[in-house]
């Protein structure tokens, strides 16, 4: 399972265990507590009944007098009133008053005139000096009709003279307690949803930054060039630079090793041709043998000079993670110009350039002088393979979306089969036909890792008509 998924389900499941709690203690607590506000009420109605009634209790008229007659008048009276969203249309009270031995004198109902509730607790706790409360059912096993009864005791002059009682049916509340269950469960549910869409958005923020994380390290591991997320939780951020800081130490020693010892190795070579031609300085020899082996000398110093420049050049660029100095550039005026720079080797080796389908090729965004130096390399590289008198020919395409090809051909001998996997290599040249030498092998590989910095490629070929032919797709877009 992953990551992401666990974290969501092990947040929902506390914010939904947390809900369900809460939505339990609150449902379980709305009946009581309404229950509870409703016997407070019911306690003031009873006392200030009960004071009513004083009067006619003390004169024995408690059945007929004034406060029956009030009483009654009070089930009749037609109510219409609207207490927040639920409407009442009934008056519920139901009123009794028993002498101190506990039998029923009046009852607001006329059903329990004459009996004796002096074992009720309402009567019972009330003519014992306690509070007097009780809740019983109307109907056997049925827990919604139960009704509350609250008494007080009728008192002339400090004594008591009777108990008056206060009734009322659970159920007339039902319906408050009912909308406040549905109200609960609604927000609770709604707690539910939006616990779970931020619990989702959370983890696919986190996700992604993990994402993003594993991506660069397999790009890492598979020697793509990449950069650490730069977005998402700063502990991932942080760590992604901490990797990419350990990444370029380690890759630092090992590309420092690696190119001590290929350069070590492609040095001996014109060292020791140097070494040699000078030695040979030294004697006596006829004036064209010293022209030739000075001539030597200062090739084989030119060979090195620029193994060492293309070294420093390759080795700028070969670490860089991403492009730095972007801008918009022009494919075909930037062809001109590479080629005017090179028109006196050009003519030097009796080649000429031809151009086709430059014109209105699109701006690309990228870095103009690494764009240079590789269309320096290329066509330097096709230079050095034309026979006298041949044509290099630089054709552009973009029949496909988004991309935009140079290709680089020229008519020389071409590349053996056992070189076409070799020829990006570090310090892998072939012996180019006019002067059997070999060139620093580095020109392709920098146009390689040009092409890979602006998420190109690089691809040679040989022509079925003779001659190689190298392709630099790069992509573009409208500056």
């Amino acid at each position: 399972m992953k990551l992401g998924i666990r974290i969501l389900l092990g947040y929902f499941l506390i914010v939904g265990l947390a809900g369900v709690f809460i939505q339990r203690v609150f449902l379980a607590e709305v009946k009581p507590a309404v229950r509870q506000a409703m016997e407070d009420t019911l306690v003031d109605t009873a006392n200030i009944l009960a004071e009513l009634a004083a009067d006619d209790m003390k004169q024995n008229r408690i059945a007929d007098g004034n406060f029956a007659s009030r009483v009654r008048e009070y089930a009749h009276r037609d109510i219409n009133a609207k207490i927040w969203s639920f409407r009442k249309t009934t008056l519920d009270y139901r009123i009794y008053v028993t002498d101190l031995k506990g039998i029923v004198q009046f009852d607001s109902t006329g059903r329990a005139i004459g009996q004796d509730y002096s074992r009720r607790n309402d009567v019972y706790l009330t003519l014992r000096g306690n509070y007097g409360v009780r809740s019983t059912r109307d109907v056997d096993n049925d827990d919604s009709s139960t009704v509350m009864h609250v008494a007080a005791p009728i008192i002339d002059q400090g004594k008591m003279i009777g108990v008056l009682t206060v009734a009322k049916p659970n159920n007339t509340l039902q319906p408050a307690i009912s909308q406040s269950e549905r109200t609960i469960l609604r927000w609770g549910a709604l707690l539910l949803v939006l616990s779970l869409a931020v619990g989702l958005a959370v983890t696919l923020w986190i996700s992604r930054s993990l994402g993003a994380l594993q991506r660069y390290a397999r790009a890492v591991t598979a020697g793509e060039r990449a950069q650490p997320p730069a977005r998402g939780a700063s502990e991932i951020v942080e760590l992604g630079r901490a990797l990419e800081s350990m990444r370029q130490r380690l890759e630092g020693k090992q590309y420092v090793e690696h190119y001590i010892h290929s350069l070590t190795h492609e040095m001996k070579s014109p060292l020791a041709a140097i070494r040699g031609a000078a030695e040979l300085l030294d004697e006596d020899l006829p004036a064209a043998e010293q022209r030739r082996f000075a001539h030597n000398i200062r090739g084989q110093s030119q060979r090195l000079s620029e193994l060492i420049e293309k070294m420093l050049a390759l080795a700028a660029i070969e670490h860089r993670q991403a492009l730095e100095n972007i801008v918009a550039v022009n494919l075909g005026q930037l062809l001109a110009d590479v080629i005017a720079l090179l028109e006196p080797r050009l003519q030097q080796a009796k080649v000429t350039v031809q151009v086709a389908n430059t014109a209105g090729l699109p701006q690309i965004r990228g870095e103009l002088f690494l764009l240079r130096q590789a269309l320096l390399n290329l066509l330097e590289n096709a230079i050095d393979f034309s026979p006298p008198g041949s044509v290099i020919t630089v054709q552009a395409d973009t029949g496909v979306a988004g991309v935009v090809t140079l290709a680089v051909m020229d008519s020389g001998p071409g590349i053996p089969d056992y070189a076409l996997e070799r020829v990006f290599e570090r310090f892998y040249s072939l012996p180019r036909p006019a002067s059997n030498e070999k060139s620093t092998g580095l020109g392709l590989c920098f146009v390689q890792q040009v092409a890979q910095l602006h998420h190109g490629q690089i691809t040679l070929r040989n022509r079925s008509t003779g001659g190689a032919e190298a392709r630099l797709t790069l992509p573009f877009q409208a500056a």
